[in-house]
């Protein structure tokens, strides 16, 4: 009974951990960091809902937004509290002065902090010098954004002027975009519900007049057919000189707001992703050049990234027809920007804006390429960095608090590690990148957490293990795996370049294998070894006197089971990975046998032991 069970138990652990395997898609994490392989930095903080992240003034220092301002020190690891709105509590009871921050901004021009907030009722900005603690915010008269739910907001500063641009989303009328500042300008009503996502502006473009803001957004489908996505994704511009046309037209409104739709998906297979969950932007030395990569997911739960410029975006709404628009297009055309805005608008002009400025054309992938990434993770966040001016990461975190680690190298996505910055599992809220520091700072409703991009040892000691990563925050330095210069680059993945047929090797390789764990083993005993696993996209064999074995794998390692220990069974067992051409050994073991009585590894209580870790291998 005892044998009948043992193989039952171990063919259900086999299949299950095949099932686990073989439900990834390719585009796993080379590695898994926790905090048993990484070391995290983390501030404790007050319960929040929402929080901004804003790069401080010193390098590992950090602004968080919430119930109130803190400074996240992580060189003291210690929080200190910044005083906003004192001047408010000054003559409001004290039931008035709790306002949620909901925008924060540095203006780089005077070294001061933008500070806005709401109580619920009432919404108010100030400006704060930050490096003196006991400065009060001087409250700014033109700026009141009053919402309730972090929104997207982008801070314009000139030498003469300083505006804000932030969206208000919701079902309401006065959802859209607004500006605040030295002019203030609103949206038109909407007639449906829409979801702000991020700002970006195009430029700085050859002709400044012509700078544009693009807001992408999510629009609730009016179509309530069955088969209708619930949500499409769009994204909508407007002119940064337009300040509203003239008297009792679109006075104080957007003139120049056009709007369109993306398009992420396979064409190919007619697989599609419809619901916008964020945006990650890179710049680029010409405007036109810049990314905007877009997180998207469909109704299946599967996520994906598409990648579009703003050549792509520009180009729609330069070229498209208007959908449904059948008349003659105005000249000059809506969308192109005005010196002006309140100069009498012609009759077809308004005639348009009144009906619908939807492009008929779609804003499709860079190349009309498929998605970059697509994987079966719920993804909530993006953020977007480049290294060495070359070579672009992204970060994407989960729904269970996780974070991914992504190359994009050629058109293709390479996923390098996914990180595990907390405990347990939580919600992410917000993210934030320091890049000239190599840190990101991950916040969940109680943690801000530092993680270190430039941890270039924990890849392994050799040269192989450091190009295999193709990690651009590192490179191999002759001796070590380390921070990345220019002439380091291991984003290609090739380890050959390790080893060349010259008598004096380009690279100094370290070949040193692990110490021999010699165990004396009772007779007839059952006993099984077990061999790490450093990275998923490697293959793993187990010998025995350099003959191959079958073995049992779980996420984190590979467990060889010996049945019933003899000395036909005694001798080296070794366990390698190959991975792009590099081999190494991982494990190695000497099996004696012991004479004596079998040990209680061949009864009941054995079984137990083994069938307790392997469920706890593959469940973790």
């Amino acid at each position: 009974m005892s044998r009948y069970l043992s193989s039952f138990v171990f063919s259900m652990a086999f299949f299950v951990s095949f099932s686990l395997k073989n439900i990834q898609v390719t585009q796993t994490p080379r590695m898994t960091l926790t905090a048993k392989e990484f070391i995290y930095k983390r501030l404790l903080l007050p319960e929040q809902r929402q929080v901004e992240l804003l790069k401080g003034q010193e390098e590992d220092s950090v602004y968080v937004g919430g119930r109130q301002l803190l400074k996240a020190d992580f060189h003291a690891l210690q929080i200190k509290e910044i005083p906003v709105f004192e001047k408010v509590c000054d003559i409001q009871l004290s039931s008035g002065c709790q306002y949620n921050i909901t925008v924060l901004h540095n203006n780089e021009e005077t070294g001061q902090l933008l500070i806005c907030g709401t109580n619920g009722q009432d919404g108010m900005c100030c400006h704060k010098n930050p490096a003196i603690h006991s400065s009060k915010c001087s409250p700014s008269e033109h700026m009141k954004p009053n919402y309730q739910e972090r929104e997207p907001s982008l801070l314009m500063v000139t030498p003469d002027a300083e505006e804000l641009y932030t969206t208000r989303s919701g079902t309401e009328g006065s959802v859209g975009i607004y500006r605040f500042g030295k002019t203030k300008t609103t949206p038109k009503d909407s007639p449906t519900e829409l979801r702000y996502l991020s700002l970006v502006m195009s430029g700085p473009r050859e002709e400044r007049l012509q700078d544009k803001l693009y807001a992408f957004y999510m629009e609730k489908n009016p179509d309530m057919n069955p088969g209708s996505e619930l949500w499409i994704p769009r994204v909508s511009q407007i002119c940064m000189a337009d300040v509203g046309g003239p008297k009792g037209i679109f006075q104080y409104s957007w003139t120049s707001q056009l709007r369109a739709r993306l398009l992420c998906g396979d064409q190919t297979s007619k697989q599609y992703f419809s619901q916008l969950v964020d945006t990650a932007t890179l710049k680029a030395e010409r405007w036109q050049d810049t990314r905007v990569y877009g997180l998207f997911r469909n109704t299946w739960g599967m996520s994906a990234v598409c990648v579009y410029t703003m050549d792509d975006i520009d180009s729609v709404f330069k070229a498209s027809n208007f959908k449904g628009y059948t008349g003659a297009i105005p000249s000059p055309r809506p969308g192109i920007c005005s010196p002006d805005s309140t100069k009498p608008l012609s009759h077809n002009f308004v005639k348009l804006l009144n009906k619908d400025t939807e492009m008929e054309d779609w804003v499709m992938p860079t190349g009309n390429t498929g998605p970059l990434l697509v994987h079966h993770h719920n993804y909530t966040h993006m953020l977007g960095d480049r290294v060495q001016n070359e070579h672009t990461v992204l970060f994407l975190s989960t729904e269970k608090g996780v974070i991914h680690k992504v190359l994009e190298k050629d058109d293709k996505a390479f996923v390098i590690a996914e990180y595990q910055p907390f405990s347990s599992r939580t919600h992410i809220l917000n993210m934030m990148i320091h890049s000239s520091a190599g840190k990101l700072y991950v916040s969940s409703s109680s943690e801000l957490v530092q993680v270190d991009l430039v941890s270039c040892g924990l890849y392994g000691p050799q040269c192989e293990d450091c190009v295999l990563a193709r990690d651009p925050y590192c490179g191999w330095n002759g001796t070590h795996c380390a921070p990345a210069t220019r002439m380091t680059n291991v984003t290609h993945g090739d380890a050959t370049i390790c080893k060349t047929p010259q008598k004096e090797p380009v690279y100094k390789v370290q070949t040193s294998s692990p110490a021999t764990d010699v165990r004396p083993v009772k007779m007839d005993s059952k006993h099984f070894l077990i061999c790490p696993i450093s990275s998923n996209h490697a293959q793993y064999s187990w010998y025995c006197n350099d003959e191959p074995l079958p073995f049992l794998t779980t996420e984190r390692e590979c467990l060889l089971l010996i049945e019933s220990m003899s000395f036909a069974n005694a001798g080296t067992y070794r366990c390698e990975s190959e991975e792009g051409g590099y081999r190494r050994t991982l494990a190695q073991y000497t099996l004696q046998v012991e004479d004596g009585t079998p040990g209680l590894a061949s009864g009941p209580l054995g079984w137990i032991i083994f069938i307790v870790t392997v469920v706890q291998m593959l469940m973790c």
